[in-house]
């Protein structure tokens, strides 16, 4: 199986997808039509080469998905809010404060997450352990009694999590878009009826990733010999971005690979997608085929790495939502195909 280099995540009531320099986010409005927005795809990380440099990509990719993950949920969030007036009545001048308000909300939300995922994941573990180290004098055991905690808070966390409604929709949309990548990569045709028998499990999931994260991080933390209670903490933080180096590189051999060792090591990761997806009904289905063919040309991807080549003026079944997907995909205005004026200036934003 050959890697499609296609991921995203699931945004509110809709999917984001992205393709080299391309990203779509098609999302179900209210009133049950499917918006999908399409653009270039800018890296926060000025310095092109260095996304190419093992490890180091991990760490810059890992900061770009925060970005372009909060970016989009922001978007998808805008077709739920109640606004007492519209994008339309603002002035230039309302609209451009508007834009500078939103990008440093986003900037400081981003920021404060990365903050309390440490406190909690990374720091937590380590004083909940340091606790037994009178009783324990082994260092080693003590490492491993860190990582099994941080393990299970973070399990807890996504257990906890999974209960809310809105949640449980994001697990499902999170299920349609792993069976959407699976469908093609394993040479189907992509429509509802093989994206719905297709897995939602996938090697390459973000929640695999922080997966490994937990791993690997227990094996650095094994290197830690600093006395100094302080100095520990200090580089436990230090010590995150190889840490997250290492995991990304790990997730990215097993996207590209068949071996079986190398399954064998993508289960537990795969095992947690379990709580993180869940089996998506048919309309989110088809969201999540809008954003994939947004951006990505399966039937190129079928003919060069599967031989299937559908025969001249054939045409894949398509519901209308599909329909209207196609026109936005051709180059059409946002008011062509269903977006309200509000959703084109967002989409304009972005």
């Amino acid at each position: 199986m050959k890697s499609s280099n296609i991921g995203g995540q699931a945004v509110l009531e809709g999917i984001m997808m992205k393709n080299g320099n391309q990203y779509a986010v098609a999302v179900r409005k209210p009133d049950k039509e499917i918006a999908v927005d399409i653009q270039e795809y800018k890296s926060v990380i000025p310095c092109k080469p260095l996304m190419k440099i093992p490890f180091i990509r991990g760490i810059f990719n890992f900061v770009d998905s925060l970005v372009l993950g909060m970016k989009t949920l922001m978007f998808s969030a805008s077709f739920f809010e109640e606004e007492d007036e519209t994008e339309a009545e603002l002035t230039e001048e309302a609209i451009a404060k508007k834009e500078k308000q939103d990008k440093l909300f986003m900037n400081l939300t981003v920021a404060f997450s990365v903050v309390l995922a440490v406190a909690i994941f990374m720091l937590l573990p380590y004083f909940l352990s340091n606790i037994l180290r009178q009783h324990i004098a082994s260092r080693g055991v003590i490492t491993i009694l860190e990582g099994v905690i941080r393990l299970a808070i973070f399990l807890g966390y996504i257990l906890l999590v999974s209960k809310m409604e809105d949640i449980q929709r994001t697990f499902m949309y999170h299920g349609a878009e792993h069976k959407c990548i699976n469908c093609i990569e394993h040479g189907l045709i992509l429509n509802t009826e093989n994206v719905r028998k297709s897995s939602k499990q996938h090697k390459r999931c973000g929640t695999s990733f922080l997966f490994f994260v937990m791993i690997v991080s227990i094996i650095f933390c094994f290197f830690i010999t600093a006395e100094s209670q302080v100095m520990r903490v200090v580089l436990r933080i230090a010590l995150l971005p190889l840490i997250a180096g290492v995991s990304y590189e790990i997730i990215k051999l097993a996207g590209n690979s068949d071996n079986y060792f190398i399954n064998l090591l993508s289960k537990p990761g795969m095992w947690v997608q379990n709580l993180t997806t869940k089996e998506p009904d048919d309309s989110m289905i088809e969201v999540a085929i809008c954003a994939v063919e947004a951006v990505f040309d399966w039937k190129a991807y079928l003919a060069e790495n599967f031989g299937i080549e559908l025969p001249a003026g054939t045409s894949v079944e398509k519901t209308p939502d599909q329909e209207m997907k196609t026109a936005a995909a051709s180059g059409q205005t946002a008011g062509q195909y269903g977006m309200t004026g509000h959703a084109a200036a967002e989409g304009q934003q972005l």
